[in-house]
């Protein structure tokens, strides 16, 4: 008898955990589809046998579920998240500039774009007044050329100045959306080290897995593990975000007009050593790209403005008077290309007379023409240097667009590599659910077979409809 119910205990042990790896099989195939859901399987430990004073005890054995997971594997996903994320976003930028200034990915032609024409216009019209420095509709040819370069002067400078405050005003929302995150990843910390190392936090980690994943778009993040399987992140500088049950947000504030953002358990100024995620790409955008630009294109609007007024200031005007400035600009080139304007709305203020001409000459009219071929600014000429600027910005979004397709063709290999381990494949789970099936059928057809042996001892071999 005591064989018997050895037996029969140990059918029904077979049988309960069987029913758990059922129960395991069932739950990977229900969240096949569930985001950050990673995959269990049925790890089997035997019953083993304990002698203590005399007397044998059986420990208990059956089904316990693993998730299978790689934790350098995963850092490997997050790294990459973070790299991707943020040529992403410099790309995206980069690609906002482009079309500020006419560019596409087939033409960087400084000719076919708004300055660019405005400036051969420009000049192309102090040519034709070399041929007749006395025709009033010519002079005012000049004076409307002027006032389109101006124009697109100042379009390019304000929206640039535009794209550089949609930046700003995106980094501070990228803040808000991370101390979200980092608020929910501290909250799922300590519900997970109070239950390890003694129940089984397989759901939990999974939540806080997508919430790091979701937190690695945004922004670059170191991860540290921590006792009873607490993580501690940090910014890619150092500054704590999680560490165990506590969050420490990072906060904003405008400095000199521009958004900074301040981190850590000091709250101190991480703006410029931030990397990593859109938010690293954004403030890379703003920070880095964008203002040589901006220097660039001022540069040149006011080298032009520089060299036409003091050209102009050398000869004698539609009047006969002593030439003046054409152009306002400011005192320095910072900001120029947004404040040059047009000085004069009179068409005789173009001073095309050399000194000793007359008013009708046209002397100083070839030197105001003559301005497109002189190398006026950093040893180029006005075309040239724009050009090389429109190169600049094209080289610069090209560059961003093949870093971020290397970047995600990285990111996808190494997902399907985690998703290979981790994911859940219906072959895999159907092959496991015909197994564990067969398995609870063979320890049921054991327990019956035990059941009716005892049956059959109890009656004494007697047939009976007892059993």
């Amino acid at each position: 008898m005591g064989t018997l119910t050895s037996l029969v205990d140990m059918s029904r042990s077979a049988m309960q955990a069987d029913q758990m790896a059922l129960d395991i099989t069932s739950s990977n195939v229900s969240n096949q589809n569930t985001v950050g859901y990673t995959r269990e399987v049925a790890t089997w430990q035997s019953s083993d046998l304990v002698t203590i004073n005399g007397n044998t005890y059986s420990t208990e054995g059956g089904v316990t579920a693993v998730s299978q997971r790689d934790r350098v594997l995963e850092q490997r996903v997050q790294t990459q998240t973070q790299t991707q994320a943020q040529s992403g976003a410099l790309e995206a930028a980069l690609e906002q500039v482009q079309n500020i200034f006419g560019l596409t990915s087939t033409s960087t032609s400084a000719v076919t774009t708004d300055i660019g024409s405005a400036m051969s216009s420009f000049f192309s019209s102090l040519s034709t007044l070399e041929g007749d420095p006395s025709d009033a509709s010519i002079r005012q040819s000049v004076i409307a050329a002027a006032q389109t370069l101006v124009g697109a002067f100042n379009s390019a400078s304000n929206q640039l100045a535009q794209v550089s405050s949609n930046l700003d005003q995106q980094a501070g929302s990228i803040v808000d959306q991370v101390n979200t995150l980092t608020a929910t990843i501290a909250s799922l910390n300590q519900q997970i080290t109070s239950m390890s190392p003694n129940q089984d936090a397989g759901a939990l980690e999974d939540q806080r897995q997508v919430a790091i994943a979701q937190l690695s778009q945004y922004v670059g993040l170191n991860q540290i593990s921590t006792e009873n399987n607490g993580i501690t992140l940090t910014t890619s500088n150092g500054a704590v975000l999680v560490a165990g049950d506590q969050s420490y947000g990072m906060t904003t504030a405008q400095v000199s007009g521009v958004t900074h953002i301040f981190g850590g358990t000091n709250a101190e100024d991480v703006t410029s050593s931030l990397s990593g995620g859109s938010l690293g790409g954004v403030l890379q955008a703003r920070d880095q790209e964008l203002p040589v630009f901006v220097s660039t294109l001022d540069s040149l609007a006011y080298a032009v403005g520089t060299q036409v007024n003091q050209q102009n200031e050398q000869g004698i005007d539609g009047n006969g008077n002593s030439g003046q400035a054409i152009f306002t600009l400011p005192g320095s080139s910072g900001g120029a290309a947004g404040l040059i304007a047009v000085a004069t709305t009179d068409p005789q203020a173009i001073a095309a007379a050399a000194m000793g001409e007359g008013s009708t000459g046209n002397g100083n009219a070839t030197l105001l023409a003559g301005i497109s071929t002189t190398s006026i600014v950093g040893g180029e000429t006005a075309s040239s240097y724009y050009a090389s600027l429109l190169a600049q910005i094209g080289n610069a979004t090209a560059g961003a667009t093949t870093d971020n397709a290397a970047q995600q063709a990285t990111l996808t290999q190494l997902t399907t590599q985690r998703d290979s381990l981790s994911g859940v494949s219906l072959d895999d789970e159907a092959a496991n659910l015909t197994q564990y099936q067969r398995s609870y059928q063979a320890a049921a057809k054991v327990f019956s077979v035990a059941d009716q042996i005892m049956a059959s001892a109890l009656n004494l071999g007697v047939e009976t409809t007892v059993s």
